[in-house]
């Protein structure tokens, strides 16, 4: 039996990047957010001693730098489209974080997350790579 595949998302932004590693069902296995100067060596730590398969970088703000920062990681890095990935992340926080007290009765989209979400949105770039290589298969 071969090892797990995992993937790390990256949604890089111009200051800090969210990134998140997956494992090859989706799930999330570790996420966060760091600043664009410590991102790569907290992606070695994350990556270390595990089996990853790619880097799913967003392909939006700063993308082009950050790539070339995180070459020195060795592994290999597909750039994936953001399209609409602020909004779905939004989704996922408030799905982990649902409003409470007097929030509830506020629509979730008059609604503001209380801290940068950049995180999941490396988590929905990840999955959307992970589909892609589940469509390329089965077009075998």
């Amino acid at each position: 039996m071969s090892a797990p595949i995992s993937v790390i998302g990256v949604d890089p932004g111009r200051s800090k990047a969210g990134y998140a590693l997956l494992d090859g069902s989706g799930a999330v296995v570790t996420a966060g957010i760091e600043p664009i100067d410590r991102l790569p060596a907290r992606l070695a730590e994350v990556a270390a001693g595990r089996s990853i398969a790619a880097i799913a970088l967003g392909s939006g703000t700063n993308a082009r730098p950050v790539k070339a920062a995180l070459e020195a990681l060795g592994l290999p890095i597909h750039f994936v489209d953001e399209y609409e990935t602020s909004r779905g992340a939004r989704s996922l926080y408030f799905a982990d974080h649902p409003p409470r007290g007097w929030r509830r009765i506020l629509p979730i989209g008059l609604q503001m997350p209380r801290r940068p979400i950049d995180d999941y949105a490396a988590v929905l770039i990840a999955r959307r790579f992970l589909a892609r290589g589940a469509e390329a298969r089965s077009l075998r």
